[in-house]
């Protein structure tokens, strides 16, 4: 046991430190694959989080996107976790172009707490940015505006809303667009968006937290079907892997659901799909896992930390 776990931080903390080869065109790199909450998850007692207290995996963190576009260098975040500083640095070392340690924006997808609450370390009390966009649809950035402590970022200047609306893309330069997707979530605080990212040659789903896909307006296969690489909402394995909480109240497509759905779908449009935003209890973290091992038998891939996809 001590020494897979020797094993395994050292090959954690290779992927930290080895210095990424040049990128030369525009691409996306996963800077975190885990829920909200992290892994170890706080007060979790189940053997997924017991050594990881203690013997932490430096490449468990929440989930993220960063887009490069060394051609015009710049670079942006997907999600603002609370990794963000470590998330922010890798991205930085992916864009050797920019010194500026903030990147050009940041794009939200809802106000859960992993999603938003990273945009802390922006503040006076850390790195007190200068007006780093921040791209939030209405309700994520009313959320912004009226409640505190994020209201104080905009008062000082540390970040600028750029207004974002449902299938309007953005251009953000020759060669990247992103359009937002409006999805259903519990969407107590703000409406919750996925991103359709488009670079000059490829492009990539981006859903890490739906409630159902039938439940969304937009046909999930058809939306596969436009993109080159579909990166979604794995948070559950099954119905059976949280027994203590009541599912109806944090739905989400369990990963079993969502391989019946793509089940008919030619091994060409299954091969684009990316299962990210996995929770600390998902089987499908443990490398040896028989749940792991069934999913990529039938076509599928989980996205792993520091994968790198070319647009």
């Amino acid at each position: 046991m001590k020494i897979a776990y020797l094993l395994l931080i050292i090959n954690a903390l290779f992927l930290l430190s080895v210095q990424p080869a040049p990128i030369d065109s525009p691409a996306i790199i996963v800077l975190g694959t885990i829920q909200d909450a992290g892994s170890p998850h706080a007060g979790c007692t189940k053997d997924c989080c017991a050594t990881l207290f203690s013997k932490p995996d430096p490449t468990r963190m929440v989930v993220s996107l960063g887009l490069i576009d060394p051609l015009n260098k710049l670079n942006f975040l997907f999600e603002a976790t609370p990794d963000l500083p470590r998330q922010m640095k890798l991205l930085k070392t992916y864009s050797p172009f920019r010194q500026e340690e903030a990147p050009n924006g940041i794009f939200l997808t809802h106000a859960h707490i992993g999603h938003y609450s990273g945009l802390m370390y922006l503040g006076r009390e850390s790195m007190n940015a200068k007006s780093t966009p921040v791209y939030a649809m209405p309700k994520m950035q009313e959320f912004l505006e009226k409640n505190g402590p994020w209201s104080q970022l905009l008062a000082l200047k540390n970040i600028s809303i750029q207004g974002l609306k449902n299938l309007e893309p953005q251009r953000l330069s020759a060669n990247l667009q992103v359009t937002p997707l409006q999805v259903p979530h519990r969407d107590e605080f703000s409406e919750t968006v996925g991103y359709r990212i488009e670079g000059p040659n490829k492009s990539a789903l981006f859903i890490p937290d739906i409630d159902k896909w039938e439940r969304w307006s937009l046909d999930i296969v058809e939306e596969i079907k436009k993109v080159d690489y579909a990166f979604l909402d794995a948070t559950f394995y099954d119905n059976a892997e949280l027994n203590y909480r009541n599912m109806s109240e944090i739905p989400h497509p369990f990963v079993v659901e969502s391989m019946q759905r793509f089940k008919d779908l030619p091994i060409s449009e299954k091969q684009k799909i990316y299962f990210i935003h996995l929770n600390h209890t998902n089987p499908l973290l443990n490398p040896k896992s028989s749940q792991l091992k069934e999913l990529k038998k039938n076509g599928f891939q989980v996205a792993h930390f520091r994968q790198i996809v070319h647009l």
